[in-house]
């Protein structure tokens, strides 16, 4: 099998918001259904709209991966059958997993198939058994380093894909019962309460607490390797991928143009250390925990958590305004109920909602037919937008 030179930047997403927030930077992304996802809350996508998803995605010239990878119990096999089914019909370019449930059934169906980093695949020889069941590409456990990942790559055939970047979970793999043994919740169906970012103590037998750097105890920086593409490329991995699904399409915007700046400025020759300052400095303005380098360069120590912090380390954090009421074609505007914060012209906005992803600044503001420079938070303002937005759309000062 050729193995590319240039790896596929892999951006995952949970809507149609998300997918034209990534689409002028990714070369695919990856998604789920309202079943069978480790991402249970992500319902936008359903079995009936589909085939409309991937649509979308290969008019964007993107490639479509299918993510089918929670834990499968005997009593929804059934669920397996219909996911694959609608995969199938779909033209799905890819389907993930690691259940043999759903690898045969993929197989069956003659869907290509990426082997999820659920399998925790850490040697060349497991790598190329799931390539006898007929995986194209695997997703290596995220607790190997570098040096080992570079070692499968040469003594396997198959593609390697692994992340880059976005959130790390304690557990090896993601194969977390913490959620589901305190309240029922499985983090392995795909409904993590996340207890690991909780604030936590240390208790001893007698009862005395013992003092330590921080409450979040649990919660693990998120992984970031912006400023290590070089050695990335030159281990040979295919895919570069990018966790995030259920976070907002402004994340996903600014990651993956990131992320694609640093591929391409590495391959063209211009990656230079102001760049990559200049690449870390934004993706600290979005929704991070912080950054580590996870298990690529050894195991972490306490450089890899972040007890002292809550869970968005950003100190830029976008500031929800107000909703969408209605959009006027004619005038390309629409009216804002502003519910949380007032408004001003020059500020920079992005509107989200399932389909609508649009980031621009604001320029005209209208209250009762009179032109404002500014708008308080109780009142509904008529706002300038320079493509279509929807009902129900949030609006965010960033």
């Amino acid at each position: 099998m050729h193995k590319s030179s240039k790896p596929e930047l892999l951006v995952g997403v949970r809507n149609l918001s998300g997918l034209k927030a990534c689409s002028g930077y990714a070369d695919a992304v990856y998604f789920s259904t309202d079943r069978l996802s480790l991402r249970a809350k992500a319902k936008e996508i359903t079995l009936e709209t589909l085939e409309d998803f991937v649509h979308e995605v290969k008019i964007r010239g993107l490639k479509a991966y299918l993510a089918v990878n929670s834990t499968v119990y005997e009593k929804i096999l059934g669920n397996a059958s219909d996911v694959i089914d609608a995969a199938s019909s779909a033209g799905v370019d890819a389907v993930i997993a690691w259940d043999p449930a759903i690898i045969l059934r993929a197989r069956k169906a003659g869907l290509r198939i990426h082997i999820s980093t659920q399998a925790n695949i850490t040697n060349h020889e497991t790598a190329n058994f799931y390539q006898n069941l007929g995986a194209e590409r695997i997703i290596l456990s995220r607790e190997l380093p570098l040096e080992e990942i570079r070692e499968i790559n040469q003594q396997t055939e198959v593609e390697i894909e692994t992340f880059v970047h976005g959130a790390m979970c304690m557990a090896i793999s993601g194969r977390c019962h913490l959620s589901a043994y305190i309240l029922g919740k499985s983090g392995n169906c795909g409904e993590c309460t996340q207890p690991c970012r909780w604030k936590w103590e240390l208790h001893g037998e007698n009862g005395f607490v013992a003092a330590s750097l921080g409450k979040y105890l649990l919660s693990a920086k998120d992984l970031c390797m912006i400023d290590h593409i070089p050695e990335l490329l030159e281990s040979g991995i295919a895919a570069f991928k990018v966790e995030g699904r259920l976070r907002d399409s402004g994340y996903i915007e600014m990651v993956s143009r990131c992320y694609r700046e640093a591929i391409d400025a590495c391959i063209e020759g211009n990656y230079t250390p102001e760049k990559i300052e200049s690449w870390k400095h934004e993706l600290a303005s979005v929704y991070n925990r912080g950054f580590s380098t996870g298990f690529y360069f050894g195991a972490p120590g306490l450089e890899g958590f972040s007890p002292e912090k809550d869970m968005n380390a950003s100190k830029k954090q976008r500031r929800a305004v107000g909703i969408i009421e209605n959009y006027y074609p004619k005038q390309q505007a629409a009216a804002v109920r502003l519910l949380e914060e007032g408004i001003s012209v020059g500020d920079e906005i992005v509107i989200e909602g399932n389909t609508t992803y649009l980031r621009q600044q604001v320029r005209s503001l209208k209250k009762k037919d009179e032109t404002v420079d500014r708008v308080e938070k109780g009142y509904t303002v008529g706002l300038a937008v320079d493509e279509q937005v929807r009902k129900n759309d949030r609006v965010f000062i960033i």
